[in-house]
């Protein structure tokens, strides 16, 4: 017997040039018959394309749209920029503006997760005619300060591992604050989203460790100038924002003041979690779902 539920396309790897040449690198999941507006996915600062390919997966199988998930200058299978100091959120909004040009996607929902979500935010205000709603994972106007101390903490360490096992304990150490309920196949699978394997048998952690450079120089990886302004940006877009109940970046003040600017807001609160969620959480692919839903 025939069934009607959708199969997912297999996700195609594709190339781009930056405005300065770099090449980068983006999944696109095709689009599976319908012609809705394309999703781009934007990871957080040490992260890869490879935390949205559930649902990148879900997303182009369920609702038909296609889904661009890129890796950031010096993650995963971008080239590392040579000079350090280029490893910021408005080169990286120059680049994400390069990649819509390149895959012909002039108008977007955009899906943020931690630095990835500011970088929504920044594209909003300086790109309006290019965002047509945005889902903020975890991230708002303000960074409280807890997390970013947390975060100035390990990023580039560049820590390497014997073996993926070895990989796997160490990103369990470092997460299972924000993860509790996950188990053993969870973090291996963890690992192998955020680390990479040399040719030489070496696994270690997927991003180039100079993105650190302009991140301790600053104090952060956010803009020096209040934030708040990005946010109004959004007032007329139509905006999904998600924390973890125990976040450390998000704090509940700003969640709430968010929603409290922009009264259309729709929000969910992750129990058990804290930053980020995955997003492949049931009570997140049912918001996106949604905001996709009265998305033109």
């Amino acid at each position: 017997m025939a069934s009607d539920a959708p199969v997912a396309t297999t996700p195609q790897d594709r190339f781009f040039d930056g405005p300065d040449g770099l090449k980068l690198y983006y999944r696109e999941h095709p689009a599976q018959g319908g012609d809705g507006v394309p999703v781009i996915c934007l990871p957080g600062l040490t992260r890869n394309h490879r935390d949205f390919d559930e649902l990148a997966n879900h997303i182009s199988s369920s609702t038909g749209r296609r889904v661009l998930s890129p890796d950031l200058r010096g993650r995963g299978r971008s080239e590392y920029d040579p000079e350090a100091k280029r490893y910021q959120p408005t080169t990286y909004v120059g680049d994400v503006v390069a990649l819509l040009e390149a895959a012909d996607a002039p108008r977007v929902v955009v899906v943020g997760t931690s630095l990835g979500g500011l970088l929504a935010m920044l594209l909003s205000a300086t790109q309006p005619d290019r965002v047509a709603g945005v889902v903020l994972n975890d991230i708002g106007p303000e960074i409280d300060p807890t997390g970013l101390a947390r975060i100035q903490g390990y990023v580039g360490g560049g820590a390497s591992f014997a073996s993926w096992q070895e990989a796997s304990d160490a990103v369990r150490a470092q997460n299972v604050a924000a993860f509790p309920e996950l188990d053993d196949e969870d973090w291996l699978a963890f690992a192998h989203r955020t680390c990479v394997e040399d040719e030489d048998g070496t696994v270690r952690l997927d991003y180039d460790p100079r993105i650190a450079e302009p991140f301790s120089e600053t104090g952060g990886a956010t803009p020096a100038a209040d934030m708040w302004p990005l946010w109004s940006a959004l007032s007329e877009i139509p905006a999904l924002a998600i924390r973890g109940e125990t976040s450390d970046i998000l704090a509940p003040a700003t969640f709430d003041r968010m929603a409290s600017e922009k009264p259309d807001l729709e929000r969910v609160t992750v129990r058990g979690v804290g930053h980020a969620p995955l997003l492949s959480e049931p009570e997140c692919i049912v918001a996106i779902d949604a905001l996709l839903d009265v998305v033109d």
